[in-house]
């Protein structure tokens, strides 16, 4: 039987680093459970000549087609044949990831709150590979939804993979700082884009503002109209359905209040709820309006202001179907003394 190591990235923030060998096999669970058909077996973690490695097994070789799936690993460093000869013996096989920007996409923004890229990257693939798009993930230009967006990090990852984003955030600060960074980052790229910034307006009343860009990879992709679409909306989340389009989006991705640095504003005005659940309960039909049959919703969240059935019962409740087989229950992971982050994942029901 084939065997391989996979090389994890190191990461730049000590507790993620803690957690990030963990997580990649948890994430490597799904992949193998999804698009590599079950295939995966005896995922471990190794050391080899000193360093880790998680190391897992196939029945056949891998495929040029498998490499590029697993090149999407959120952690993903370098991938190896293992050889096992009197010594084992690392043979390189080339990741081929999707990335269609710099990193610095991602890595630039620095500010208090923001989610680690590393992890954004990972919820952003094992929603995706919930959904009915999963097979579609190398082919295909997906339509990425984040409804509670903040300065972007979701966005950005969306970008990188060369799909379309969308986004919505209640705080307009936000809004204007995630404003302020594309602009600048795309012109200091030297990537033809356009990008403006105006008042959503209906029946003579202003309901919100709308960052819209539209960008290409290439001077050659945008020329030949091949541009990728980012909108974001400075709104309230509850009223998505006011924004976009129903069954628009392939996936809903987001980071949820965790209920420490802030809160939801569910209620009336000047009303603050440090449970992510009440923003849930009010947000989530238009949500789950907004996903194609077959979509998936992904949420992280803080389980020491939210249990996980609880969270899941939510979910349930707005007519999505929680994944709540093995390979979705290993992301539970402690980010800091008041936080304990984990992952919920969810399907809209096809037609």
């Amino acid at each position: 039987m084939p065997r391989y190591a996979l090389l994890v990235l190191p990461a730049t923030n000590r507790v993620y680093a803690e957690a990030s060998v963990d997580l990649t096999r948890a994430e490597l669970g799904v992949f193998a459970e999804t698009v590599l058909g079950g295939r995966v077996t005896d995922v471990a973690e190794e050391t080899l000549g000193g360093v880790p490695y998680v190391t897992f097994g196939v029945a056949e070789p891998l495929g040029a087609r498998d490499v590029a799936y697993l090149s999407l690993l959120s952690s993903a460093y370098a991938l190896f044949e293992l050889r096992d000869l009197p010594e084992p013996l690392l043979s390189p096989v080339t990741l081929t990831p999707l990335d269609q920007f710099d990193d610095d996409l991602l890595t630039i923004q620095k500010y208090v709150g923001k989610t680690n890229e590393f992890f954004t990257k990972l919820l952003l693939n094992v929603t995706v590979l919930a959904s009915a798009s999963a097979g579609d993930m190398l082919d295909r230009r997906l339509r990425i939804l984040d409804p509670l967006c903040g300065r972007g990090t979701t966005l950005n990852q969306v970008l990188m993979y060369g799909w379309d984003a969308a986004g919505i955030e209640i705080d307009g600060k936000d809004v204007e700082a995630y404003s302020g960074f594309l602009r600048t980052w795309l012109k200091r790229k030297r990537l033809k884009h356009q990008a403006e910034l105006t008042p959503i307006r209906r029946d003579r009343k202003v309901l919100g503002r709308r960052f819209h860009v539209t960008l290409g990879a290439d001077k050659a992709a945008y020329k030949s109209g091949d541009a990728l679409d980012l909108a974001v909306v400075n709104a309230d989340t509850r009223r998505a359905r006011d924004f976009f389009r129903s069954g628009s989006f392939d996936a809903i991705v987001t980071d949820a209040p965790y209920g420490v640095q802030h809160g939801s504003r569910s209620g009336g005005p000047g009303e603050l709820s440090r449970s992510p659940l009440d923003l849930l309960s009010a947000a989530l039909p238009g949500w789950v309006d907004l996903l194609r049959p077959g979509g998936a919703l992904g949420m992280s969240w803080n389980t020491h202001v939210a249990r996980r059935e609880d969270a899941a019962a939510v979910l349930t409740a707005a007519g999505l179907r929680v994944c709540d087989d093995p390979a979705y229950l290993g992301f539970r992971h402690r980010v800091d003394q008041a936080i304990m982050r984990d992952v919920l994942v969810a399907t809209k029901p096809g037609d």
